[in-house]
């Protein structure tokens, strides 16, 4: 007969092996699911600028400044085993030696959840669900929320930027910025699932199953401005037409 060791032992070598098929069930079952996220990045203006990019810096070099309009729609990265998504915007430019791979620099970032994570269902939760106020307190709170957040879309994943500031200015290794062609903004993002592998961007073309690369998420090819005292309007920027007037940034992101 079994001693109550062995059987404490036999239940929870089952539980762990229930538990393992189950998580693997679950990261694999999101492949069936379609991904066909969505972007478009413009630029705004840009600015080169001499000087100390930050206080810890012990020396004047070139930095820029970036400004962008960017809607994406990454819904279809959401499913039910996303804990959330780091969504970045990089700008890439030739290196000073042709033989030498793109210099790529982040310039914003951003963490979208999802609704389990900003509302995880635990037994913490559970219990503030029966101690919560009155539904005239609770309306009352929600009369009080800004319009800024009124408007956000309910869908997690829908990111709409319109002239947005950098969050990071770019500097390069040279500390040479001015004059640099054909640079461009990118979109990327890693995908956290809850159970599973990290996935990564898929650029414009790829695919992987019913996965399907971004369309859209790069910018037009614009070159950086000349040294100047002043900053550089986009009028400095080839190919992007009339500048517009500078505006604040309005940042919905979801």
């Amino acid at each position: 007969m079994h001693s109550a060791l062995v059987r404490v032992q036999n239940v929870f070598g089952f539980f762990t092996t229930v538990a393992f098929c189950t998580a693997i069930i679950v990261a694999l079952s999101v492949t069936v699911i379609p991904q066909i996220p969505a972007a478009s990045l413009e630029l705004r203006n840009v600015q080169v600028v001499k000087g100390r990019p930050n206080y810890s810096s012990n020396k004047k070099q070139e930095y820029a400044l970036i400004r962008f309009d960017l809607d994406a729609d990454l819904t279809s990265l959401f499913n039910w085993n996303t804990k959330q998504i780091f969504v970045w915007v990089t700008v890439a430019y030739p290196s000073k030696r042709p033989n030498e791979p793109l210099s790529q620099a982040i310039i914003w970032d951003a963490i979208i959840s999802s609704e389990s994570q900003k509302n995880p269902s635990t037994p913490f939760t559970l219990y503030s669900y029966y101690t919560t106020p009155s539904k005239s307190t609770l309306k009352s709170k929600r009369l009080s929320k800004s319009k800024k957040e009124a408007a956000i879309e309910s869908a997690p994943g829908l990111i709409r930027l319109r002239n947005s500031k950098p969050k990071y200015q770019i500097t390069d290794i040279s500390g040479l910025l001015s004059a640099t062609s054909n640079a461009t903004l990118e979109l990327g993002w890693n995908v956290q699932p809850w159970i599973g592998a990290l996935t990564w961007t898929m650029r414009e073309g790829s695919s992987w199953g019913r996965w399907m690369g971004i369309k859209g998420g790069r910018s037009q090819a614009f070159d950086m401005p000349s040294l100047k005292v002043k900053g550089v309007n986009q009028e400095a920027v080839k190919g992007y037409g009339k500048p517009e007037k500078a505006a604040e940034a309005s940042p919905i992101v979801k």
